[in-house]
């Protein structure tokens, strides 16, 4: 008899699997990979060290926080195989709308002075209400009408988008309450955005909420006969979107100190880039939002990286969309892999 021992095909498939790289793991190796390369480049063209600066690594994150609102929430949408287009859109009506509440009545061009002097709770309160109203629409028309979420978040994007040019002519609304600014002041845009995400990573890993997400995404008939509430569970999900857009117009307008109507143009496309690079597979029932806060990271090193370069801003979408073809072929060798496996 021989003291051979012959490992079978499918024990090698098992251990295969238990050593697999998990996602998150590989994009951060990713992350890593595209720092070293900005620093290695930053010592070759500018002979400066380009990371080497906990300041510039703070207004990295900083950059990017507000698009990691939207990209939170676009992750949760994506998860349960929809698409969400209107955030950017969103975030400016609702920081249009946000600002007007918190106008001081000693500025001298006040859109409505009935509105002025209001406490910092109101226009937190109406803005969220923007964006959670904008998302509740866009789930209802999913759900109850059959829209296609591509055409029913689309609609929604021309249409918040024309509102907030539309609601104070154009003209952008300034003056706004130190109480209401200091929200976007320092780092607290980033606290925000690491509390939010923290927030729904443990929503979607360890919650009912979760659970059905992840259910309707993988096989939503299969969530019907399971006895999930799939029209319902849409709404609460773009609901949650619109109301992180709602909170990133809020944190935009309190950054920059006044409300205008092409805030927010492209960030969009940003938050699907940020939770499909992070991991977040379009065909559903896949994703996580630590996947997706790195995914956010790697765009802000990309962005600042090419400013600090120099490199023109046209080339700097060119690399990007590059980016985001690549993390889709990837997604798609996984589904192929697994559906092998």
């Amino acid at each position: 008899m021989s003291a051979t021992h012959q490992v079978s095909a499918p024990q090698i498939e098992t251990a295969r699997r238990r050593f697999r790289m998990p996602v998150e793991a590989s994009i951060f190796l990713v992350l890593i990979g595209i720092c070293v390369l900005f620093e290695a480049l930053g010592w070759y063209v500018r002979g400066q060290s380009f990371l080497v600066n906990p300041q510039r690594l703070l207004i990295i994150v900083l950059q990017v926080s507000i698009v990691g609102l939207l990209a939170v929430g676009a992750t949760q949408v994506i998860i349960t195989s929809g698409v969400d287009l209107s955030p950017g859109s969103v975030l400016a009506l609702a920081a249009m709308v946000s600002a007007t509440f918190a106008q001081s009545s000693s500025f001298s061009r006040v859109i409505f002075p009935a509105l002025t002097d209001m406490p910092v709770v109101v226009p937190l309160a109406v803005g969220l209400l923007v964006g959670g109203a904008a998302g509740l629409v866009n789930g209802a028309l999913i759900a109850k009408t059959g829209i296609p979420p591509f055409i029913a978040t689309l609609g929604m994007m021309v249409a918040a988008r024309g509102a907030a040019r539309a609601y104070t002519d154009g003209a952008p609304v300034s003056g706004l309450l130190p109480a209401f600014t200091w929200i976007g002041q320092g780092s607290r845009p980033v606290i925000l955005f690491l509390v939010v995400a923290l927030i729904f990573h443990v929503a979607l890993r360890y919650t009912r909420y979760g659970k059905f997400t992840y259910a309707i995404g993988a096989n939503p008939q299969a969530a019907r006969v399971s006895g999930i509430d799939v029209g319902r569970h849409l709404m609460l999900v773009y609901t949650i979107a619109g109301l992180l857009a709602g909170l990133g117009g809020i944190v935009m307008a309190a950054r920059n100190g006044s409300g205008q109507a092409n805030m927010g143009t492209g960030y969009e496309l940003d938050a699907i880039a940020a939770a499909v690079i992070g991991g977040t597979s379009l065909a559903g029932g896949v994703g996580r939002i630590t996947g997706t806060v790195i995914g956010t990271v790697i765009l802000g090193v990309m962005t600042s990286g090419f400013t600090f370069l120099g490199i023109d801003a046209y080339y700097q979408d060119i690399v990007k969309g590059c980016i985001i073809v690549a993390a889709v072929a990837a997604d798609q060798y996984r589904q192929r892999r697994r559906r092998k496996g």
